[in-house]
């Protein structure tokens, strides 16, 4: 499919919204913005699609354990699905608290304003981020959009800047948990059954565990995550459960380790039956990993649906609600057609664009196979479990991304005495080199003519040699320029859709007026 075809049916989805939102709203006062709204929510599910859902699925697709046509599909089917079923009915009309309010004068336009602003300006940077090939955080991208309009319409004065200092705090929590939690799996992997000699003896004993441990952690996860909105119905519809205002940590856990215990009985006697028939190679343990990738797709894409669709129906939301209502909430009622929207253009997004990302994180960061994608997907459940009970602001992009890091900067350090070996080489090399360019220009009669066309060819294949040992020195298990692009990109994400955000909120502002 070509861009111009992938642009039209792009575009083709934000005129339907824009004609169902104008269906809706009538002829009531400013409906026109709902409708401008509705687009830009659309646009911005869209991107979140594009973007922020190759990191769920990047590292399957990167090992080898999942086609490109299988992620797509999976993480279609579960990301809609986690924001229609569990994507809640309420959503907070600022993101993150960053801005208060009650600075917008009771004047629900302004509010409007700021919210569409924040919308586009979001999604505009995440379109460019998704061009540049650079993963960054949505919930950041719609924080500088809320924080850019916010400060357009009330000034400096209503930004929560503690809020914000906690969120820029979390530029360097994410990715270094995530990297560090990721590396502790894989080199659990690598010392308790790669660098063993009876790989498969090895393999019986750890895999199981391993996966019982990826199952706690994924149904911990997504029963904090993914099932939060829906709990007061799910405990009204099942008595039995803890009737709490939302699961709690506890909870979690309880259901996170019946559901390791029984992955582990289920999940023990086919892995032995699988070993049975295999080598006792790295190659054969990795296959081990393959089918529990999958599920990891499918649970975290169903967990970010619900979780994350706020990030593109929230402003919509709020812009709704403050039409309806000529008023500004703290919280406000999501409609149906509204989280449709999110869901759907999620999916739609993810479709069209996602592979491009799903291709940076899965291979262009440093080459992965189906441990190292395992040991990422972990981190990722893990890392988002520990920081949202420690009350650390974290970033599910940060956190795969530095995820992969970590798996290939732990490559690197492992294969340490490789790059030793390959130095030491590379001095004799040189030595050899010297000596062959001292012993031509010591050598000055015609008489040494046939020696120095030895001396010159022997010379030209000694540089050569020395040339392709230091090129291999160069190449490092982590690629760094996608380091450096991606960390300046994420750097940039708040205050470059501030500023976007403040620019759009005048036009808007001026054409209304």
């Amino acid at each position: 499919m070509n861009n111009t075809l992938k642009m039209l049916i792009g575009a083709g989805f934000a005129v339907a919204v824009a004609f169902y939102a104008n269906s809706i709203i009538g002829q009531a006062t400013h409906g026109g913005f709902l409708v401008l709204a509705a687009v830009f929510g659309a646009y911005m599910a869209m991107n979140i699609g594009a973007n922020d859902v190759a990191n769920n699925v990047g590292p399957a697709y990167g090992s080898g354990a999942i086609t490109m046509t299988g992620v797509i599909v999976i993480a279609a089917i579960f990301e809609a699905m986690g924001a229609l079923v569990a994507g809640g009915d309420v959503v907070g009309t600022i993101k993150k608290g960053i801005i208060d309010p009650a600075a917008f004068g009771g004047d629900p336009m302004l509010f409007v304003y700021a919210m569409s602003a924040a919308l586009l300006a979001a999604a505009l940077w995440l379109n460019l981020a998704t061009w540049l090939k650079a993963p960054v955080s949505t919930t950041h991208s719609i924080v500088g959009g809320v924080l850019g309009g916010g400060i357009a319409a009330g000034g400096f004065a209503i930004v929560s800047w503690g809020t914000m200092g906690k969120i820029a705090a979390s530029w360097v929590i994410s990715p270094v948990l995530g990297g560090v939690i990721a590396a502790i799996f894989l080199y659990i992997i690598k010392s308790q059954i790669i660098y063993k000699e009876d790989k498969l003896g090895a393999a019986k004993k750890i895999v199981p565990i391993l996966i019982a441990v990826m199952a706690a952690a994924f149904i911990t996860y997504l029963t904090l995550k993914g099932l939060k909105h829906v709990w007061h119905d799910l405990t009204t519809m099942l008595s039995f459960l803890p009737q709490t205002k939302k699961p709690t940590i506890g909870i979690a856990l309880a259901f996170g380790i019946v559901g390791a215990i029984v992955t582990y009985f289920m999940i023990k006697p086919k892995i032995v039956a699988k070993i049975a028939g295999m080598d006792n190679a790295r190659a054969d343990i990795n296959v081990l990993f393959g089918i529990p990738l999958v599920f990891a797709a499918i649970f975290l894409s169903f967990a970010h649906g619900a979780n994350d669709v706020a990030n593109a129906v929230g402003p919509l939301a709020a812009v709704n609600d403050a039409l309806v209502n000529l008023s500004i909430s703290k919280k406000a009622a999501i409609p149906l057609w509204v989280m449709v929207v999110g869901g759907l253009g999620i999916s739609i997004g993810l479709a069209l664009f996602g592979p491009r990302l799903i291709k940076t994180v899965g291979s262009e960061i440093t080459e992965l196979d189906p441990m190292r994608a395992f040991s990422i997907m972990m981190a990722a459940a893990i890392t988002v479990i520990i920081a949202s009970q420690l009350g650390l602001p974290v970033s599910s992009t940060h956190i795969a991304v530095g995820a992969v890091f970590g798996v290939g900067f732990l490559r690197e350090w492992l294969d340490s005495k490789k790059m030793d070996e390959k130095q030491q080489k590379l001095q004799v090399e040189v030595e050899k080199q010297r000596a062959l360019k001292a012993e031509l220009d010591s050598l000055r009669t015609e008489e040494d003519y046939k020696r120095q066309v030895e001396l010159i060819d022997a010379h030209k294949a000694q540089k050569k040699k020395v040339k392709s040992l230091k090129r291999s020195l160069r190449e490092n298990y982590v690629k760094r320029g996608m380091v450096k692009k991606i960390v300046a990109a994420w750097v940039i994400t708040v205050p470059a859709a501030a500023l976007l955000s403040a620019i759009i909120f005048y036009v808007i502002k001026g054409f209304a007026v």
